[in-house]
């Protein structure tokens, strides 16, 4: 039986480390890809957790399937394409660690992923089925990412949905809008960033948070908004839980997606539906995911930068 089986895109993010007296970056290579960091953390938590998506034949793709079989993540729904190459994201950071993306995918490999190549028996075992909206940008990944987002559903999955908007992936953003506007519709558990609830609601994160619940079916909501912390609100409750504080940022990438997959990691541990949770379990979990995403950000990369357990809970103990 898995926990969490997620469906999406594994990818090589290089960050830049330095540049030349030209402006030529030298650049480390990392694993990643938003929902094979969201995994990375719920398996580094003791989690069973697996991977259903397209990875090019190459020596990269190759290597993520090891980094990810390392971590204890189910590899046998990663479908390796000699056809196309492994997804590429380069990425610059500013003096806060903040990020700019730029991707080789003119087509990358997760975008080519089709229905009938997702191992179907990976979300009939699992409880809860993950996707974001990187998938949703070509086709034929769209069309395979609503296939599949509607047999989870089909079968009673709890469905977990990060919008994950990358501007430079999509030739139109009202297209993107749209796109993640169908993804709402579809989840039960929704992890969204301030700057993503701006773009789509040009709302604050409380306003978005509220509009998201009442209008969109969606029975948990957090909005992340970076070092200040997170919103969260069921029908039950809402409040906001601040982020860690007296951190020397150094990596941003993957933090949204490490804050989802331990916050889902927790609500995996009540037991209850996410819709049952009342505010102090609710702030329970959204602290968890705070510090864990919080000292993510102190290390480079997505996949590579998940905090233990133990380190998690030492720092909520002293915050």
């Amino acid at each position: 039986m898995l926990d969490v089986v997620a469906w999406g895109e594994l990818l090589i993010d290089f960050t830049s480390q330095s540049a030349d007296e030209f402006g030529y970056p030298t650049m480390a290579a990392h694993p990643g890809g938003a929902p094979a960091n969201f995994l990375a953390a719920l398996a580094k938590f003791g989690a069973k957790t697996a991977l259903a998506g397209k990875v090019g034949a190459d020596a990269f793709g190759k290597l993520l399937t090891a980094t990810l079989q390392n971590l204890g993540i189910e590899t046998r729904g990663i479908v390796a394409s000699p056809d196309v190459f492994t997804t590429l994201a380069f990425v610059t950071l500013d003096e806060l660690g903040d990020r700019e993306f730029s991707f080789a995918r003119k087509p990358g490999a997760d975008s080519q992923i089709t229905f009938d190549e997702l191992d179907l028996s990976l979300v009939e075992e699992a409880k809860v089925f993950h996707f974001g909206t990187l998938s949703l940008t070509d086709e034929p990944a769209r069309s395979a990412t609503r296939q599949a987002v509607a047999y989870a559903k089909e079968h009673g999955k709890l469905i977990t949905y990060d919008p994950n908007l990358r501007k430079p992936l999509w030739s139109d953003l009202a297209d993107a809008r749209e796109q993640l506007l169908w993804g709402l519709k579809q989840a039960d558990v929704v992890k969204i960033s301030d700057e993503e609830v701006e773009f789509l609601f040009g709302a604050s994160p409380a306003e978005g948070a509220e509009l998201i619940l009442n209008e969109y079916g969606v029975k948990l909501v957090f909005v992340t908004c970076g070092a200040a912390g997170c919103i969260f609100q069921n029908r039950l409750a809402k409040g906001m839980v601040p982020g860690l504080s007296g951190l020397r940022v150094v990596d941003t990438t993957g933090a949204g997606d490490i804050f989802g997959g331990s916050a889902v990691w927790r609500l995996l541990q009540t037991s209850k539906a996410p819709g049952e949770l009342t505010e102090d379990e609710l702030r329970s979990v959204a602290a968890f995911a705070c510090a864990s995403a919080g000292l993510s950000t102190t290390r480079p990369g997505g996949i590579s930068s998940v905090p233990s357990y133990e380190e998690v809970l030492e720092r909520m103990a002293g915050a």
